[in-house]
């Protein structure tokens, strides 16, 4: 009989949520060969605090953000991912490179900006391009977007607030995944 193996706890869940508030945050930095693909965790509320987006907005914030990441002139060529986090406080966005959270900041300014004064359809809001297409709140991510807005451009917050960093036997450093 094979020996259960107990499952190791993933440096996601060894942040402390309690203390993590609204901002970016470098969640986990990759190699590929020679390239790099940072992970940014994309914080909108606080953990456990405030409620959570709701599953329709976040879903909107999702359609509008990533259409307006992947045309944005200067970044729409190192933008890898944007995506819900499954606590549904805030968003992943994964690029090419490492930059920084203070890089990051006017870019995500801007598309929470966009997305606070989006009027129009939802892009991609169709059956033919939407697994779940009625799932969907403008204004409530509108609203979602530009109370984050405000946050970033009130207090921003750069820097997990741990001083743990972990890094693998392959070099890799995860704060958050």
């Amino acid at each position: 009989m094979e020996k259960e193996k107990k499952s190791q706890l993933i440096p996601s869940f060894q942040v402390d949520h309690t203390l993590i508030k609204p901002g970016i945050y470098e969640s986990r930095l990759d190699t590929l060969g020679d390239q790099f693909a940072t992970t940014f965790d994309i914080r909108m509320k606080y953990p456990n605090t405030e409620p959570a987006i709701h599953p329709n907005a976040m879903h909107t914030i999702e359609h509008i953000v990533a259409t307006f990441l992947r045309n944005d002139d200067e970044w729409k060529d190192r933008i890898i991912y944007w995506g819900p986090m499954g606590c549904l406080t805030g968003s992943y966005l994964i690029v090419k490179g490492h930059p920084k959270p203070e890089e990051i900041y006017p870019l995500m300014l801007r598309a929470f900006e966009h997305l606070a004064g989006y009027e129009g359809p939802v892009p991609g809001a169709t059956p033919e391009n939407c697994g779940n297409y009625i799932l969907h709140d403008l204004a409530m991510a509108k609203y979602e977007a530009a109370q984050f807005a405000e946050r970033l451009k009130s207090d921003p917050s750069f820097a997990y607030p741990t001083s743990e960093r972990i890094t693998t036997e392959k070099g890799m450093t995860f704060f958050d995944s």
